[in-house]
């Protein structure tokens, strides 16, 4: 498994009963036009979807693709969390929707953010670590 990917969480809300429900927070460890890998210590099941909001950090404002529908296909315990990767469904990657445009805009900058991580080397600590 990567490393965590900069400045980008996925939201999501879990119902508990009728009134209530709980926003999470989980980090990305992949992101491409079709999917996703978070890492959580909420339970779902392959074949349960997930409605996430993916917010990138950014200095002045964040940016925000709210409302991806990730159907659950894999999943991997690590300690007490979980590895899940989603596929994206109802997502064209050849669609000009805003909410394509968004990821499209995520992708971009995490990738540029991998990128000068890597120009600038990393710490050895972070090389030494593998993610089982």
């Amino acid at each position: 498994m990567n490393e965590e990917l900069p400045d980008l969480v996925a939201r999501f809300r879990i119902r508990h009963g009728i009134f209530r429900k709980e926003t999470v927070e989980a980090r990305l460890y992949e992101l491409d036009s079709y999917g996703c890998v978070m890492k959580t210590d909420k339970l779902f099941e392959p074949g349960d979807t997930v409605v996430l909001d993916l917010v990138m950090d950014m200095p002045f404002e964040e940016i925000r693709a709210e409302g991806l529908t990730g159907l659950v296909t894999e999943k991997r315990k690590h300690c007490s969390n979980f590895f899940y990767s989603l596929d994206f469904v109802e997502l064209n990657t050849r669609d000009e929707s805003p909410l394509s445009d968004k990821l499209r805009r995520i992708r971009e900058v995490v990738l540029k953010k991998q990128s000068l991580k890597s120009r600038r080397g990393s710490s050895p600590a972070s090389g030494m670590r593998q993610m089982a």
